[in-house]
């Protein structure tokens, strides 16, 4: 792929968009397929399938109650069929084909000219692996806003705004930034998904616990988790899965690759230390649901630098987001007085805001990155910002309309009855446990 005179090598869009290497005088090869690329790749689109099934669902399902347990499974589970046949129908054409600044088009809807001897935006791999790989990508961006609303909120219109969302938030973000779009263009780095996927979803999860209103009994009831087990295993997974997430964004099997995937080692154990550390010196007590959380803040927050930071960098990401997404969560959370039930903005919005900026400061080559000599931090750290504040406009006002045109059409919020039952039986007939 090509932007102004800069031409990228194999990483995936992801990284292509962000990454700039001097143009060579030759031609670029032509594309063919390598078999260790594509291998990899397709382990890597796995890998993220697991981090979503089952891995956020039961992360989440753990920290509900027992009473709404199978429906967080169940809209994470949907979510994730809904959006896998929304980004094959239209989701993928408009993402990453065409040229415009805001949205592509609909060259490739339905798949148009998708074939088994096409490549699309990578030279090593079947374009059938580059789409599948994407397609869990907007899978679990919009199953992470269930935890915003969850265990109130109408199954119908989980579906509505899920389908909005991602259509009108998702897709246009994912074009901004790695489709060639304003973002991209302006040279905003983010490898795996600091804007598209985290802060993006934690601006429609905050919008979301607004919309759809406290839990009844909020602040006066103790809505513990009701397995901690659960949640622990969800968060495992989450942090293998998150290896074909940041490693697999390199979009082939090469060093890139190999960064990508210690800096996830690294920057995810700082944050889990961080979180831990900050949790004993103000309550006393370490929790597995705090090292669970700050493992996340730290896979959270080292998504958009992955590719492009040294391991050093990457511990001090994770150091800096383990205490930042503590502070989210609590401190903020009650400034903010949302009933955000599994903090998705404290965690994603928070976490996702402070990778994206840091991803600024230590590309630097002389903290390590592996940004060129005329790499300048004040400038870049200015195109983060500027990244950062679009994100946040850009999916609060999508997110405010998606809810309210699902309110409009089916309700957002099931009835008192319903929620004081708990919304596996209210909503779908089913109890998770039976004593």
């Amino acid at each position: 792929m090509m932007m102004k005179k800069h031409m990228f090598r194999a990483p995936c869009v992801l990284a292509l968009l962000a990454v700039s290497v001097p143009v060579l005088a030759q031609a670029p090869a032509a594309p063919r397929i390598d078999a260790g690329d594509t291998a990899w790749m397709l382990t890597s689109t796995l890998l993220v399938i697991l981090m979503t099934l089952p891995g956020l669902a039961l992360f989440y399902g753990g920290l509900g109650r027992a009473k709404n347990m199978l429906s967080v499974l169940m809209q994470v589970f949907v979510i994730f069929a809904l959006v896998s046949l929304l980004w094959a129908l239209y989701g993928y054409s408009l993402a990453f084909s065409g040229e415009g600044r805001f949205v592509g088009d609909f060259a490739k809807v339905f798949l148009r000219g998708v074939s088994m001897e096409t490549f699309g935006a990578l030279p090593t791999i079947p374009e059938y692996v580059f789409l599948s790989f994407q397609g869990t990508f907007a899978a679990i961006t919009v199953a992470l806003v269930v935890g915003s609303f969850a265990e109130r909120m109408r199954f119908a219109a989980v579906l509505v705004f899920a389908l909005l969302w991602f259509t009108f938030s998702y897709v246009p973000m994912a074009h901004i930034v790695w489709g060639g779009g304003l973002l991209g263009a302006d040279g905003a780095l983010d490898f795996a998904g600091g804007t598209v996927v985290h802060i993006n979803a934690g601006i429609a999860g905050l919008v979301g616990a607004y919309m759809v209103g406290k839990r009844i009994g909020y602040g006066r009831e103790a809505f513990t988790p009701h397995s901690l087990t659960l949640t622990m295993v969800g968060a495992s997974l989450l942090w293998v899965g998150w290896f074909g997430f940041n490693a697999g964004s390199a979009g082939a099997a090469n060093a890139a690759a190999g960064l990508a995937f210690v800096n996830t080692v690294l920057a995810t154990s700082a944050a889990t230390l961080s979180w831990i550390a900050g949790e004993a010196l103000h309550k006393g007590k370490a929790s597995m649901l705090g090292a669970a959380s700050g493992a996340v803040a730290g896979l959270v927050a080292v998504t958009p630098a992955a590719g492009f930071v040294g391991p050093m960098g990457s511990i001090a990401i994770g150091l800096i987001a383990g205490l930042v997404c503590l502070w989210g969560v609590g401190g903020l959370k009650r400034m903010l007085g949302a009933d955000d039930a599994f903090d998705v903005f404290g965690v994603h919005g928070v976490g996702g805001i402070v990778g994206a900026l840091l991803t600024g400061v230590f590309a630097a080559p002389g903290l390590g990155g592996t940004q060129g000599a005329d790499f300048a931090m004040g400038a870049q750290l200015w195109i983060q910002a500027k990244s950062v504040l679009f994100t946040v406009v850009w999916s609060g006002v999508v997110s405010l309309v998606a809810y309210k045109v699902a309110d409009l059409l089916v309700g957002l919020r099931v009835s008192e009855e319903a929620e004081r039952e708990g919304l596996d039986l209210s909503s779908h007939g089913e109890r998770a446990y039976h004593r």
